[in-house]
């Protein structure tokens, strides 16, 4: 990689959105996948795209749905600009749908551009959540991730869910995104993986090929919506945001 190409080096955002989010549980999410709950007055995954859409660095924002999507033309998108491009190639899993995702946007970025990948269920990540990795990754070999030191005391379960052990939480950060990398880079380390069941997030896949992120201090307003009660959480994230912006 020369240093004429890392000048010209592009930031693209791509947001998995192929799964059906079958641990939020109630009737709800029975008919609709997690990312299209209501969560403030939208879709839950509009949150989502609306801050990733909003930064500047960031050029385009590429969405992985599931082949048979019949949601997202329903709703009305428009208001979040033309950087958005749907991508009806997602796959069974979170991984897989990254892949594929990358698979499909090899002929329109570089391969040595930045691309970071964010979970369609974080809707609360905040422009300067965004900014914040840019600026600490944009120089980094490998890139990073964003992140929260752990500050719960951790304890380890044997089989019949009894204290096994307390783990020490000294050097232990919990993962969020987004989580940003070079398109290649990224691309490889999930083709190398024959099985991607196992493959949790875009760093533990660049960790097997010997690469170590940068962990980048996020908050913990970036949660990720998993159950019924993140959803309340994430809305009242939101509206006191807004209330701040109207205040000021």
């Amino acid at each position: 990689m020369t240093v004429s190409d890392l000048s010209s080096t592009a930031y693209f955002a791509l947001v998995p959105a192929a799964g059906s989010g079958a641990r939020m549980g109630g009737d709800e999410t029975a008919r609709t996948p997690k990312q299209y709950l209501s969560l403030a007055g939208h879709p839950l995954i509009f949150h989502t795209l609306a801050a990733l859409c909003s930064v500047p660095r960031i050029k385009r924002v590429f969405v992985v749905l599931a082949p048979e999507d019949d949601v997202w033309s329903r709703h009305d998108w428009t208001a979040l600009g033309s950087k958005l491009a749907p991508l009806f190639c997602g796959g069974a899993t979170r991984a897989e749908s990254v892949r594929n995702g990358l698979r499909a946007t090899a002929a329109h970025v570089n391969a040595h551009d930045w691309m970071l990948v964010h979970d369609a269920a974080r809707p609360c990540v905040a422009p300067w959540h965004v900014d914040a990795l840019i600026d600490a990754v944009a120089d980094d070999e490998v890139g990073g991730i964003l992140a929260v030191p752990v500050a719960d005391t951790l304890k380890h379960a044997d089989t019949a869910n009894r204290v096994d052990a307390t783990v020490p939480r000294a050097a232990l950060w919990q993962a969020q995104t987004p989580q940003m990398f070079r398109h290649a880079y990224l691309r490889r380390a999930l083709e190398s993986h024959d099985n991607l069941s196992g493959v949790t997030d875009e760093a533990g896949a660049m960790e097997t090929l010997g690469f170590r992120p940068r962990l980048v201090a996020a908050d913990a307003t970036n949660l990720k919506v998993t159950y019924p009660l993140d959803l309340l959480l994430a809305g009242w994230i939101l509206q006191h945001r807004q209330e701040e912006e109207a205040g000021e």
